[in-house]
């Protein structure tokens, strides 16, 4: 009665647990944010296979992690490729 959950569920992997905190960070913060979906994309990827190889828990972490990183990522990417059409587009029609 006395175990701890962490006890009972097992080790809850490092590199879930960062690629979570990536994940969300990448959506919040404004210039940062592409670097950071990135680190978290690859950390959740790690994770995934170091949680089947070692029967680790965090699964839902690094899943969570990755969805937030990769749609952080896709996110910023879109905003860079319509920066650069922008400026591309009024260098064009300078006067």
């Amino acid at each position: 009665m006395g175990e701890s959950v962490e006890a009972v569920k097992g080790k809850v992997n490092g590199k879930a647990v960062a690629s979570l905190v990536l994940g969300i960070v990448s959506l919040i913060l404004p210039y940062v944010g592409l670097v950071t979906g990135i680190v978290g994309i690859v950390l959740a990827k790690l994770a995934f296979k170091e949680i089947s190889e070692n029967s680790e828990s965090g699964r839902g972490l690094a899943v969570g992690g990755l969805v937030c990183s990769i749609i952080a990522t896709v996110l910023y990417a879109i905003m860079v490729l319509l920066f650069i059409a922008a400026v591309g587009w009024f260098t064009v029609f300078e006067v």
